[in-house]
């Protein structure tokens, strides 16, 4: 139960746990987003997970896929 004038604590995401957008994970590739949706619908290019209606990105596993390129 919650009093009068108290507000909820949200914690903030550390900044290795953010999932970068479509638009974040082109503009780090430098290609635009349409060609990560053409990479993503061959089964190509570094690896993406739908949550909701959303694509999104691990930066971890972006970086690890430009390695291996």
């Amino acid at each position: 139960m919650r009093t009068a004038g108290t507000t909820p604590i949200v914690p903030r995401p550390r900044t290795d746990e953010v999932l970068w957008s479509v638009k974040d994970t082109a503009t780090y590739l430098r290609v635009p987003p349409k060609t990560l949706y053409e990479w993503r619908y061959k089964g190509d290019g570094p690896p993406s997970h739908r949550i909701g209606r959303y694509v999104r990105y691990v930066p971890a596993e972006v970086h690890a896929w430009v390695r291996t390129r």
